[in-house]
């Protein structure tokens, strides 16, 4: 295996929480809360860029989609639903088995791998689509990483990469919030040094050669305990659509 970007101690983080994935009310409740908007998004800038009907049975037929940091596949089993070829890597191994198994026991072909991007990249493979969802604020090199992501999309590709602003409301929230008071994540799960504002993000993918192309924040209403998209608020939680150039 190549891991040039792979932070070990993050590796570890949830390597230790492997056997969780699927518990909604388990150590990534805030990934289930956060999926359906999450979800949200992906789809709808998915079928604008390949000119797909949501409302039509299998949309994504036809579509090859990478997940990267798939733990244990929220979200590649909504693609593969869509009809997707959907691919999900992971660096820590443990995460596998359980998306294998949950996979099965929804009857779904998911070809789930153990491996890094930097990886898979080097054997040539590349996707129309690149899922990166919360995991480039866990890798050693953001920079690295994203070229990996590159490199695996076709030309014209999109990549969609979601992750966490630094700045003070953001520490509050995810790291006072999320981990002290309300202890839906381990103490240190999150280090709010490796936090990315959109600005520093859209440079990044910039520099690793993808056109970034939108952005979005994932906005919590703690009145509803729901999120929703919102095209101004982009202080915590947020997501970006690059292509890479035809």
């Amino acid at each position: 295996m190549t891991t040039n970007t792979v932070d070990p101690s993050e590796i570890a983080k949830f390597t230790a929480m492997a056997d969780e994935w699927w518990d909604p009310n388990g150590k990534f409740k805030p990934l289930h809360m956060l999926n359906p908007c999450r979800l949200d998004y992906i789809t709808t800038q998915i079928a604008g860029e390949y000119d797909r009907d949501l409302t039509k049975p299998h949309p994504f037929d036809g579509l090859r989609i990478l997940d990267i940091g798939c733990g244990g596949g929220l979200l590649c089993e909504p693609m593969a639903r869509l009809g997707a070829q959907v691919v999900g890597v992971d660096a820590a191994e443990r995460n596998i088995p359980v998306a294998r198994a949950h996979a099965a026991q929804s009857d779904l072909d998911i070809d789930y791998r153990f491996t890094t991007a930097e990886a898979l990249a080097a054997t040539g493979d590349s996707f129309d689509v690149v899922l990166n969802m919360e995991v480039v604020e866990h890798v050693s090199d953001p920079l690295g990483y994203l070229t990996a992501c590159r490199q695996l999309l076709k030309p014209g590709g999109l990549h969609i990469c979601s992750t966490l602003n630094r700045n003070p409301k953001s520490f509050a929230m995810a790291i006072v919030g999320a981990e002290h008071i309300m202890r839906w994540l381990p103490k240190g799960t999150h280090d709010w040094s490796k936090f990315i504002t959109p600005d520093e993000l859209f440079d990044l993918l910039n520099r690793a050669g993808l056109d970034p192309v939108d952005r979005k924040g994932f906005q919590f209403n703690p009145i509803t305990w729901s999120w929703r998209i919102s095209a101004r608020d982009l202080s915590v939680n947020y997501v970006t659509a690059a292509l890479k150039p035809a």
